[in-house]
């Protein structure tokens, strides 16, 4: 596969230089723009394969930059910004945005969201990639029930046999959310008593092998006082 090209923007000189480095040490091609109207003339310009970009910058702002790119484009598209309202998150999501990280960040953790965008990308993107009946798909987990593998963003996840019930479970029903009981009962197949730790210890370690940071999930969510769900995505 080809060096993938990433486009920064920001009108922090200061932050495209910190991202061009990082990215450049992890053998990207990085091209550099510091107002939205800059960087719809890259994209029409030149293969872009994914895009990092601020919100609040002149000329044209972030959220309108990502709806004209939404029109013709469908590359991965990170938002970063010192906007860190959960409805800022919602609206850049809604706009289009497949991520969102908050200023200040931590570099390698964008550096994940950055590799984990670019897999799905190239993975889910494969138009000779058909799905089968045997698969479920939810963002960038797929899993197959015929050779009860689960794979994130194209990489394989090493499960536990009661992990992968649990995982097939949720993904069955995303968006459906289950007591620590119901998967307890389903799952263990035996009647549920005093099951939430049990079924929480099993959760975290899902977590920690699904999720970026398993502590801010985009997956596996708790629905506090009531149980887990996988988000639909």
């Amino acid at each position: 596969m080809d060096t993938a090209r990433i486009l920064v923007v920001d009108d922090d000189k200061e932050i495209v230089r910190a991202i061009d480095r990082l990215l450049t040490m992890e053998g990207y091609d990085v091209v550099k723009a510091y107002d939205g109207l800059d960087a719809m003339d890259v994209i029409v310009g030149q293969n872009i394969q994914l895009m990092i970009l601020d919100i609040m910058m002149p000329k044209q702002d972030g959220l309108s930059t990502t709806l004209k790119i939404r029109e013709k484009k469908n590359i991965p598209i990170i938002i970063l910004s010192a906007k860190s309202e959960d409805s800022d998150k919602i609206l850049g999501l809604s706009m289009g945005a497949d991520d969102y990280v908050t200023k200040p960040y931590n570099p390698q953790e964008l550096l994940a969201r950055v590799k984990s965008q670019l897999r799905r990308y190239m993975y889910l993107g494969d138009v000779g990639n058909v799905k089968k009946a045997s698969q479920i798909i939810v963002g960038g987990i797929l899993l197959d029930t015929e050779t009860k593998l689960l794979t994130v963003d194209g990489e394989l996840v090493k499960l536990t046999a009661t992990e992968y019930k649990i995982m097939e479970l949720l993904m069955s029903h995303a968006g459906i959310v289950f007591s620590a009981e119901e998967i307890y009962q389903k799952v263990w197949n035996e009647p549920a008593y005093s099951v939430e730790n049990t079924v929480m210890v099993h959760v975290r370690r899902i977590r920690e092998k699904i999720e970026i940071n398993p502590k801010e999930p985009n997956y596996l969510k708790v629905v506090w006082g009531i149980g887990y769900k996988i988000e639909k995505c």
